[in-house]
């Protein structure tokens, strides 16, 4: 099988977007905060099951390379497709929604307002990722380790907000 370049472009673009959106929510984040991120975290008080401050950058990149392949293996399907139309809808919604939970809770110390948005956005991308699996199952497969962290996540950030009031 031969891979022409503009695969190969599409491909990058893909995996690209996830890593841009992910590091432009932690910079905006900053900004509004007045402080780094990894220094904000390290003063709340957390629960016993929350890690160190620098696993989370890990995971992240981590998580927008596999987010920008599956969207890359679902789009490679024909973006004219209703149902691709329909998958990376709800792929553009999440990436919007993760975008903006790093704003609300470091940046604006909306706890609360971060979790109900993490909480949506673990529906979406439940959702999105059983469109996925109607064009790729691979695609599909990607998204459980995403889905795994959000669970975990909305864990740490109901505790942090509790323990933070």
């Amino acid at each position: 099988m031969i891979i022409s370049v503009k695969q190969v472009r599409n491909f990058f673009i893909c995996v690209l977007i996830p890593l841009a959106v992910g590091y432009a929510s932690s910079v905006i984040s900053n900004l509004i905060a007045g402080i780094d991120i990894s220094t904000y975290y390290t003063q709340l008080i957390k629960p016993s099951f929350a890690p160190v401050g620098f696993v989370f950058p890990i995971v992240w990149t981590i998580l927008y390379i596999l987010m920008g392949i599956s969207s890359y293996l679902i789009i490679k399907n024909g973006c004219e497709l209703a149902k691709v139309k329909d998958a990376m809808f709800f792929y553009w919604l999440q990436l919007a929604l993760n975008f903006i939970w790093s704003i609300l809770f470091f940046g604006l110390d909306l706890r609360l307002t971060a979790m109900v948005d993490l909480v949506i956005l673990l529906l979406v991308v439940i959702n999105m990722t059983l469109k996925f699996a109607k064009i790729n199952k691979k695609a599909a497969y990607l998204n459980i380790p995403y889905i795994i962290w959000l669970i975990y996540a909305g864990f740490l950030n109901y505790f942090i907000w509790i323990i933070n009031r």
